[in-house]
C-alpha cells in the first residue's frame, strides 16, 4: 500500500465519516430526547438533496443550501406535531411503523414527483475540480467542503446545546421532562423543535451529498441501514460516540472497498499452499473489497455482543 493511497483513502474515509455524522447527529438527538428511532431519518436525507436540486435549478446552489435544509426541518417539525405525538402515548412500538410508513411514503412520493431514476444534481462550478493534488492524485473539492460543513455544523450544535437558553432547555428534558414542564416551558414543543433540527441536519447532509455521491430514489436506503449502525455503535443517545462511530466506520469501510487482497492470497505468500480443494476455499478466496460492505454490520453484532451500550452509550434502554 503507498502512501499516496493511503493518505487519500484516509481523507475519502473521513469525509465520508463526517456525512455520515451528519445523517446520525440528527437522529442522536432526537433518540436523545424523545427516546423516538426514527426509521424515516434517511428519507429526510433524501428530500434534502432532491429539494436542493429543484431549487438550484431556479435560485442556485448556495441559496439552496440553506433554504432545502430549513425546509426539511419543517416538514420534520409538522410530522412530529401533527402524526408521531399523537401515537406517542400508545409507547415505542406505533412510534416506529408510523416512522417506517413515512419512509415509504416519502419514497413513493420522490419517484412520482422527480422519476426513478438518477436526476443531474451537479456540484456548483466552485466545487468542481480538486482542492489539492497529493503525490499525483487528487483530492476533490466537494470532499473537503462536506469535511467543512460537518465540523461547523458540529460546532454550531454544541454551542447551541451548551451556550444557549434553549440548549439549557433541551439538556434538561432529556432527563426531567416533569422537572422542566413545572417551570413553565413548553416540553411538546421542544421536542417538536428537536425533532425538526434533527430532520435540518439530514436534510442539510442530503444536500451537500447528494450532488458530491449521487441523487436517486435508493439513496435514502443505501445510507439508512449504515446510520443505525453508527447509532448504535457509538452509544444511543450519545453525540460524542455517534461522532467517533462515524469516523471510524468512514475510514473503514473506504479503506477495505481499496483493498484487494484475500486471505488466500496472504497464506499463499506465507508458503501455505491453498487451493480449491482446501476447506473453506470459497471464503478464503474472498478479497477483503467483497467483504466490505458487510463489515459495519459485523462491527455492530460484535459491539452488541461485547459492548452492548455502545462506544459512549449511557443510555441502558
Amino acid at each position: 500500500m503507498g502512501l499516496e493511497f493511503f493518505v487519500i483513502s484516509l481523507l475519502n474515509g473521513v469525509s465520508y465519516g463526517l456525512l455520515l455524522f451528519m445523517l446520525s447527529s440528527g437522529l442522536t438527538l432526537i433518540f436523545s430526547m424523545m427516546g423516538v428511532l426514527n426509521f424515516a431519518h434517511a428519507s429526510f436525507y433524501m428530500l434534502g438533496a432532491y429539494f436542493a436540486y429543484t431549487l438550484s435549478g431556479s435560485i442556485g446552489f448556495w441559496p439552496a443550501l440553506v433554504l432545502a435544509p430549513l425546509l426539511v426541518g419543517a416538514m420534520g417539525a409538522l410530522f412530529e406535531r401533527y402524526s408521531l405525538r399523537r401515537v406517542h402515548k400508545f409507547g415505542h412500538v406505533p412510534e416506529l411503523l408510523v416512522t417506517f410508513g413515512l419512509s415509504y411514503l416519502v419514497l413513493e412520493v420522490v419517484q412520482l414527483i422527480w422519476g426513478r431514476s438518477t436526476v443531474p444534481y451537479n456540484l456548483p462550478t466552485l466545487l468542481q475540480g480538486p482542492l489539492f493534488t497529493l503525490y499525483g492524485t487528487q483530492f476533490p473539492r466537494s470532499r473537503g467542503f462536506i469535511m467543512l460543513v460537518a465540523l461547523l455544523m458540529l460546532l454550531a450544535v454544541w454551542l447551541v446545546l451548551t451556550r444557549t437558553r434553549i440548549g439549557l432547555v433541551i439538556q434538561a428534558a432529556l432527563t426531567h421532562p416533569q422537572t422542566v414542564e413545572a417551570l413553565g416551558h413548553n416540553v411538546p414543543r421542544v421536542f417538536m423543535l428537536v425533532f425538526g433540527g434533527g430532520c435540518a441536519l439530514a436534510g442539510l447532509a442530503g444536500v451537500i451529498g447528494g450532488n458530491t455521491y449521487i441523487t436517486e430514489p435508493a439513496m435514502a436506503a443505501s445510507v439508512g441501514s449504515i446510520i443505525f449502525v453508527v447509532v448504535v455503535v457509538g452509544g444511543m443517545g450519545s453525540l460524542a460516540g455517534a461522532f467517533f462511530a462515524s469516523l471510524i466506520i468512514g475510514v473503514v469501510q473506504t479503506l477495505a472497498v481499496a483493498l484487494d487482497y484475500s486471505l488466500a492470497g496472504a497464506l499463499a505468500s506465507l508458503g501455505v499452499g491453498v487451493d480449491e480443494g482446501t476447506p473453506g476455499w470459497p471464503l478464503l478466496r474472498l478479497t477483503i473489497s467483497q467483504v466490505a460492505p458487510i463489515l459495519p454490520y459485523l462491527f455492530l453484532v460484535l459491539m452488541l455482543i461485547f459492548r452492548p451500550r455502545g462506544l459512549m452509550g449511557t443510555r441502558e434502554d
